[in-house]
Parts: structure tokens; sequence; C-alpha cells
């Protein structure tokens, strides 16, 4: 019986066996390799590259911070490059802030009568935000803030609005529960507008235009605060009753040598250059409210913003009662140390301070204070002056 010879397998000239499968592996190796050698070559350009950014940037923070003498670098963040005129005043600052005549701070009585009727007259005017810091604002007749308004819980208010502007606007009243579209359009230069309300909510609310950019028409110093008081009776007695509402001011230059104007990158930002109770900066420092030993002294507390909150503090005492947001019909917190009144809020606090001396009044947030928003409380008519 014939066999077939056996078949050995095919060899290289080296002897060794040739296995395509092993082959193929080696083929999808190399392959591996070019592959992970792309991306390392890949990531190595991005390193480069970041590094090169971190230089550009850290070269532009040193430029801007050749151009703005003592501004801390580390907390300017995502403000960076904007230009800072915080602080800024003219030689004779401490005269101009003596001869200031204070925002009426006074709660202002409530109209007798079933219907409070409020005329309120848009206009655009200069107005000073710190002493000899003009800016060119879209305000009321009266400049920014707008009048106090006040009315008993129950009553009606008739609001008249007249644009003395060169541009729409509007009113939003945070005290009405009224139809927006209705009541809070906008009123073209030149015209006047009337709606109707009734004040069933007490405590203290802000108002101010509505007209888009609202951002813009309140940082412009279109904003005010409304005191719905509750019936006589309902709150503790209070010897003295001060208006505050507190604000910031966005500026494209200095306001020195010409009126400053609004800056919408550093609204954006929530970068202001001055904070404000009652529209300029400290001007309860040169001129403070007052109050006797044993009084008590309620303040009415609204953030007109547009952007940043209100953190409600006097140094040296504690405040007795606090109606958070205004929520009057709420028990009050008692005695707190700072209360956090939001943009577009409002608060109201009850003091009662038995020794005399100066109780500065600020937003505990002390940027806020380092640009103006502080006042003093003057208890027993001391002599001399702080600052804080």
């Amino acid at each position: 019986m014939s066999t077939a010879p056996y078949a050995s397998p095919t060899t290289h000239p080296r002897g060794e066996p040739s296995h395509p499968t092993a082959a193929v592996v080696a083929i999808l190796l190399g392959i591996l390799v070019a592959i992970l050698g792309f991306f390392a070559l890949l990531m190595w350009v991005d390193a480069l590259q970041a590094r090169d950014d971190a230089h550009k940037t850290a070269a532009a923070q040193a430029t801007a911070a050749a151009s703005m003498p003592g501004m801390d670098m580390s907390s300017m963040g995502v403000a960076a490059g904007l230009k800072s005129y915080a602080g800024a005043s003219p030689a004779n600052a401490d005269a101009i802030a003596t001869a200031h005549t204070p925002f009426p701070a006074t709660l202002p009585a409530a109209p007798a009568g079933p219907v409070a009727n409020v005329n309120l007259v848009l206009k655009d005017v200069t107005v000073q935000v710190a002493p000899g810091i003009k800016y060119a604002a879209w305000a009321w007749a009266g400049g920014a803030p707008g009048p106090v308004i006040h009315v008993r819980q129950g009553q009606m208010v008739k609001i008249t609005l007249t644009n003395s502007g060169a541009i729409p606007h509007s009113v939003d009243f945070h005290a009405a529960r009224v139809a927006p579209d209705k009541a809070f359009g906008d009123v073209m230069p030149g015209k006047s507008v009337s709606y109707t309300f009734r004040a069933n909510d007490p405590g203290v609310f802000m108002y101010h235009c509505g007209t888009k950019p609202v951002l813009m028409h309140i940082a412009n110093g279109m904003y005010g605060a409304i005191v719905v008081e509750p019936p006589a009776g309902t709150l503790p007695k209070a010897d003295k009753n001060y208006v505050l509402v507190a604000s910031e001011w966005y500026l494209d230059s200095d306001g020195l040598s010409k009126p400053a104007q609004f800056n919408m990158d550093k609204a954006h930002a929530r970068q202001p250059d001055w904070m404000t109770f009652n529209g300029y900066a400290g001007q309860y420092v040169k001129h403070p409210l007052t109050a006797k030993p044993g009084e008590t002294v309620r303040f009415w507390v609204v953030d007109a913003g547009p952007s940043i909150d209100t953190d409600f503090h006097i140094v040296g005492t504690i405040l007795d009662r606090a109606w958070v947001n205004a929520g009057m019909t709420n028990k009050p917190l008692e005695n707190v140390q700072t209360v956090a009144v939001p943009a577009g809020g409002g608060g109201v606090f009850d003091v009662n301070i038995d020794k005399p001396g100066l109780y500065p009044f600020v937003s505990h947030a002390f940027a806020a204070v380092d640009q103006g928003q502080v006042g003093l409380l003057n208890v027993g008519g001391v002599h001399g002056t702080m600052t804080h």
C-alpha cells in the first residue's frame, strides 16, 4: 500500500515556521503604536499651547495692574480688564460731602383718605453718586432714588406716570398684585399713564422701571421704595422711621470732568464702582441719622440692586426685630445680628440703643462699605465722626 508523503510546513530561509496570524497581530501592534505616538504628540502640542496662553494671560494682567495702582489682581476674577473707578474723588471731596444735602431718609406721612394719589415723573438728569462724581442718569425729577411713597395697608393707590425722558420707560411696583402686561407697559416720551392697585400687603417694597433692558434702566437710577404700613397697633411703637434704598452704580469713566454713563460690561460682571444708600456714597456719615437713647428706630430697607444683595447690620448692637423680605404678616426674627436683603427685596428692622454713641449701619459684605454703602446712626447727639 502506497502512502502519501508527510507534508511539512513551509519554512523561511532561517528555518522558522511562517504563521499568518502572528503576522497580522504584528501589523496591528505596529498601527497601535503609531496611533499612541500620534496622540502623545498632540498632547505635547496642547501643553505647549497652554503654557503660551498662560504666559499671555499673565502679561495681560500685569499690564492691567500697572494701569490700576493699588488694584489687587487676585480679586479681579472674570472682571479682569475692566477698569474700576471706585474711590475716585476730587481734591475738595470732603468739602463737597459736607455741603451735600442728604436724601431725606425720614419716612414721610401717609396720605389721608381711601385713595393715595402718587405722581411720578421720569426724567433724564445728571446726579452725583459720590462727592464730586457726576452721572448721567435716567431717573426721576428729583434724582435717584425716586420719592419714598408711604401708604396704609388696604389703601387704594393710584399711580400716574409721566415720561419726560427721551426714550420709553415704565414703572413696576412690587407691592402691587396686578397684571403686568396691563399696568407695567412702556410709556412713550411725553406721554402719561395711570393705573391703580390696592396695597393689601404690608412691608417695604421696591418700585422700578421695567422696560428692557431692565438691568440698564434700574442701574441708571430708575428705582425707589414704597412703604405699606399695617394698621396702627399692629407693630410695636417706633420713635423714628428711616427708609434706606441700597443700589449699585456702574461707571464708564470716573465722573470727575464729565458725567459718567452706564457700563454694561461691568454690570454683567457685577463689578460696581460705587454702592450707596439712597443714591449717594457715604452721605449719612457726614450727615448722620439721629435718635435718642432708648428710642426704637425702625429701618425700612429696600435693595434696588440691580444685582447685589445687602447684608444689613448695625455695628455695636443687635437688631431687636427683623421682618425678613418685608414679610410683616409673619412673626419677626428677634435679636439677630445681620439679615440679608435680596436684590429686589425689602426688610424691616427695629433697633433700640440705650448707650450714646455713633453706630454705623452697613452692608456687612464689606466691599460694599468700601464703595460707599455705609452710614451712621448718632444716638444721643454725640460729637465727632468715625469711619468703619
